[in-house]
């Protein structure tokens, strides 16, 4: 699952394999895929598509929803999923809620609250009819290890809330920074994966066993079951985060978390992404890949099953509809007609201007993941700004402190103008040194060129001779790798999403000034 598509997690059921990736401060939250052959997969559904059950307004860069867990019992969907309100310094406000459904497409609930102590929480559906949730606890104290333990408790369905005492099952390996534990059972034993070594390139996924569901948990005296840590030269980095799944026949696939870094700046622009490896349980039963190995590999038998393929995607969206394409995206909030209408001038998308891009709050910005180092994103504007505090444009954006924005504006000298700015790390530049004007200009086209680490804009005034504006710049600046921000060893901030192209507008004289979008085209090359 190419682009940003963290922390899976996968069912079967019947027929069908379901997975839940992570989607931070991007709405609709959690994006559930869909796949009848593991091999061909689409976006199928965001489970929380209401303000009611996803409320991230004021939510900081790459918090929001962490580490979904999907689960199936007895003819109902169970989500459970962290919704995060602060993740940096000692304490970490983590709420997790499960909702569920007996659609997968829905409707799901209202959200149930569960607790607080930590995030990755993972529904477990015992062989007795007993759930229960696993979550890492979180310890803030000074001095201890913050990562504290896998901690289990009952869900109770009847009371919809958690019940009994709250036990540690495991402390973790010498890996240390254990979290998103998923339980499974198997010929007598409970086995915990886990993740560890944190979500960079020291990533791992580890597994731990048990005769009894509260432990003590033993582990696997191998090491763990995937890392690329010990082999920079892989394709896939930054493996772990694993979820298990069954085929019909009785095959075993793991599903992961893994990065892919440009080179030569090691930077990962799509994220962390998804992907998949065979697995077998050995004779004295602990889980192994399938070749000996702890190794990612890039390309996997494919199970025995007919392949199932889906219909490409279109690469135009036309704003024609009611609706959007599944793959555009909001933060923070759902799109509302308030700010983002289809309705007041039809085959057009009216945003209307509201905060700054440095805004975690409130912002008019409609994008999707870039999934592919070589894409061609593509709009055409109708803006008639009064005021330099009136943009709107095309927006290369990882968070609201790492972007490029090539906007359309107005100057007192210049009338309506084109001009580019940026922002590395919260540091605002601006790389064009004069906005070019575009004064009487009614429809203008914007363009982005990315080409692996090379960014370059273009604009046009008919949609057919095109001109570069501005100077080539480095993508690899809109990336987790530099959204991260280190100083004497401690994470001053944090990245954990990936690299979004979208259009955008903002009024910062709170006039509400609204562009009028035609189209929004996203290309592979």
């Amino acid at each position: 699952m190419r682009g940003f598509n963290p922390d899976p997690s996968i069912i079967r059921v019947g027929d069908d394999y379901y997975i839940a990736t992570s989607t931070f401060e991007w709405f609709p939250g959690i994006q559930i895929h869909h796949s009848r052959d593991l091999k061909n997969w689409r976006v199928l559904t965001h489970p929380l598509a209401r303000a009611s059950q996803l409320d991230m307004i004021g939510n900081p860069d790459s918090g929001g929803v962490w580490a979904p867990c999907l689960s199936y019992d007895n003819g109902t969907f169970y989500l459970v999923f962290t919704d995060v309100k602060s993740h940096m310094g000692p304490f970490k406000d983590t709420h997790n809620y499960v909702v569920t459904a007996t659609d997968i497409m829905g409707p799901w609930s209202e959200p149930i609250y569960l607790n607080s102590s930590g995030f990755d929480p993972s529904l477990f559906h015992d062989e007795d009819g007993t759930k229960w949730l696993v979550n890492l606890t979180w310890d803030h104290r000074k001095g201890k290890n913050p990562f504290g333990g896998i901690v289990i408790q009952q869900y109770s369905e009847e009371l919809k809330a958690l019940t009994g005492p709250i036990q540690t099952i495991f402390d973790g390996t010498p890996l240390g920074l254990t979290e998103g534990p998923h339980i499974y059972r198997h010929d007598g034993y409970y086995y915990l994966i886990t993740a560890e070594g944190g979500t960079r390139f020291g990533h791992a996924a580890t597994v731990a066993r048990s005769r009894t569901l509260l432990g003590t948990y033993e582990a696997d005296p191998a090491g763990p079951l995937l890392t690329s840590a010990d082999h920079p030269e892989l394709a896939l980095q930054k493996a772990g985060h694993a979820s298990l799944v069954e085929t019909q026949d009785g095959q075993l696939y793991i599903v992961h978390l893994c990065a892919r870094p440009l080179s030569p700046s090691g930077s990962c622009t799509l994220g962390r992404e998804t992907a998949i490896q065979r697995c077998v349980w050995t004779e004295d039963g602990w889980l192994r890949l399938i070749g000996g190995s702890h190794s990612p590999e890039v390309q996997v038998s494919a199970p025995a099953l007919p392949e199932h393929r889906f219909e490409a995607e279109p690469e135009v969206e036309h704003f024609d509809g009611d609706a959007i394409s599944i793959h555009l995206h909001t933060l923070r909030e759902p799109r509302a007609d308030q700010w983002a209408t289809l309705k007041e001038r039809p085959g057009h998308m009216r945003l209307k201007g509201r905060e700054s891009l440095y805004s975690s709050h409130r912002q008019s910005l409609i994008a999707r993941r870039q999934q592919s180092f070589t894409v061609d994103a593509e709009t055409v504007v109708e803006f008639e700004p009064d005021t330099y505090q009136q943009l709107a444009g095309l927006v290369y954006y990882y968070n609201t402190k790492n972007y490029y924005y090539l906007w359309i504006s107005h100057d007192e000298q210049l009338g309506k103008c084109l001009g580019i700015m940026s922002s590395d790390r919260a540091v605002y530049d601006e790389p064009l040194e004069q906005p070019v004007s575009i004064d009487g200009v009614e429809r203008c086209y914007l363009k982005a060129e990315i080409r692996h680490e090379a960014l370059q804009f273009h604009y046009s005034v008919d949609g057919a001779a095109w001109q570069p504006i501005g100077p080539v710049l480095d993508a690899s600046k809109i990336s987790d790798e530099n959204a991260e921000l280190v100083k004497d060893g401690i994470a001053l901030d944090q990245g954990f999403t990936g690299a979004f192209i979208g259009i955008c507008v903002q009024d910062l004289s709170g006039r509400g000034k609204y562009a009028d979008f035609d189209y929004f085209k996203y290309s592979e090359r």
